[in-house]
C-alpha cells in the first residue's frame, strides 16, 4: 500500500501490524498529537494500540507525540512545507494516489481570511480506492438504453459514503463504453473530469493514478466552476464529471453546462434532494427547472453502502433486485 509509506516510524510499524481484514478496509486514519491513534474501517471506528491491536478503550491506545506529528508532516510535504502553502490554506493535502489528508491546527489570518495553518497537530488520512464495477447497478439509469444519452445525474450523501468512488467508476465505464444502446454495445464517450482535490483520478504530475478510461481528460487541481467552463471550451466533452459542488459559482457552471447540451454527473453533500433544496445555491438546480434527471442517494447501513434512486420529479426508482441493494460495501 503506497499510502503506508507516508507514515514515519513508529506509526508505519503500528499500522502495518493491523489485521489484514482491517487493513484492506481502512477508510480513515486519524493522528492527533497527544491523543489516541484512531482508524475507521468500513464505517467502524477503533483506537489502535502500539502493537497494532484494535481497542475501544482510549487509555490502551498509542498516543502520537509532537515528534510523530512533525515527522508525519515532513513526510506528507516531501520535506518542503513552504511549497504547499495553498494546500495548507485550504486545510488539506492530496498526495499521489488520490489520498487526501485533512489538517487541523492554529490558523494564521490575513484581513480576516485564513492564510495558512501553523502548529498542525491533527491529521485525517482518507484512503482512496478504486472499486471497478461499483457503478454497475446504476449505470442503466445513468445511460438511457434506447437513445444512449447520459442523464444529468446528481449523487448525494453525507461525507465518507463513497461519492468519489462511485464517480470514479462511472467515469471509467462511460469512457470505455460500458453501456448498451438499442441492444448493442456503444463506443466510449469523451469524459471530462474536473478534479479540484485530485481525488477522482488521483493524478500525479498530470497523469491519472486511477484507471478513469481511455477517452477521459482530467483538469487536475482546478477550481470546479472555472474548470467546467475550461473543459467545455477546450476539450468538447460528452460528459462532465465533478465532485462535491457546493458554492453558488459551482451551481451556475453546472447550469451553463446543462444548457450547452453536455451531460453532467456531479456529487454534493446532502442526505436527499429536499435537504439540498434548502441551500440557496442549489434551489434552482433541484426544484422547478428539474435540470437533473436522476438523483442517486447513498446510505451507509450495517451491510455496507446502499443506493436510492429518484427521477427528475423526485419519484423513487426501483433497482433490480430491490431489497438486496444494501449489501454493496465500498469506501
Amino acid at each position: 500500500m503506497e499510502w503506508l509509506e507516508l507514515f514515519p516510524e513508529p506509526l508505519h510499524g503500528i499500522l502495518g501490524r493491523l489485521p489484514e481484514t482491517v487493513f484492506k478496509q481502512l477508510e480513515e486514519i486519524r493522528v492527533r498529537e497527544g491523543r489516541p491513534l484512531e482508524i475507521n474501517a468500513n464505517g467502524d471506528h477503533h483506537f489502535v494500540t502500539s502493537a497494532g491491536r484494535l481497542t475501544l478503550n482510549h487509555v490502551e491506545a498509542y498516543k502520537p507525540d509532537r515528534e510523530d506529528a512533525h515527522r508525519l508532516l515532513d513526510f506528507i510535504s516531501n520535506h518542503s512545507l513552504y511549497t504547499m502553502e495553498e494546500e495548507l490554506r485550504k486545510g488539506f493535502i492530496t498526495i499521489p494516489g488520490g489520498h487526501r489528508i485533512g489538517l487541523a491546527g492554529r490558523t494564521v489570518l490575513n484581513r480576516g481570511r485564513v492564510e495558512h495553518l501553523r502548529d498542525i497537530s491533527s491529521f485525517n488520512v482518507r484512503i482512496a480506492r478504486a472499486i471497478p464495477g461499483i457503478a454497475d447497478r446504476i449505470l442503466p439509469y445513468v445511460a438511457d438504453r434506447m437513445s444512449g444519452r447520459i442523464r444529468h445525474t446528481l449523487i448525494l450523501s453525507p461525507p465518507q459514503h463513497g461519492k468519489t468512488t462511485l464517480l470514479r467508476d462511472l467515469a471509467r465505464q462511460l469512457s470505455y463504453g460500458g453501456m448498451e444502446s438499442n441492444g448493442g454495445r456503444r463506443n466510449g464517450l469523451k469524459v471530462g473530469i474536473i478534479d479540484e482535490r485530485s481525488e477522482i483520478a488521483g493524478s500525479h504530475k498530470g497523469i491519472p493514478g486511477f484507471d478513469v478510461g481511455p477517452r477521459t481528460d482530467v483538469l487536475d487541481g482546478c477550481p470546479k466552476a472555472e474548470g467546467m467552463m475550461m473543459m467545455i471550451r477546450s476539450m468538447s466533452p460528452d460528459v462532465l464529471i465533478v465532485d462535491e459542488i457546493g458554492r453558488p459559482e459551482d451551481a451556475e457552471a453546472v447550469r451553463e453546462a446543462l444548457h450547452a447540451g453536455i451531460a453532467v454527473i456531479a456529487s454534493a453533500h446532502g442526505r436527499d434532494v429536499a435537504e439540498m433544496a434548502t441551500r440557496s445555491a442549489f434551489a434552482g438546480l433541484t426544484t422547478g427547472q428539474e435540470l437533473f434527471q436522476l438523483y442517486v442517494m447513498l446510505e451507509r447501513t450495517s451491510r455496507g453502502v446502499s443506493f436510492r434512486l429518484a427521477d427528475a420529479k423526485q419519484r423513487r426508482l426501483t433497482l433490480p433486485g430491490e431489497g438486496q441493494n444494501g449489501g454493496i460495501s465500498y469506501a
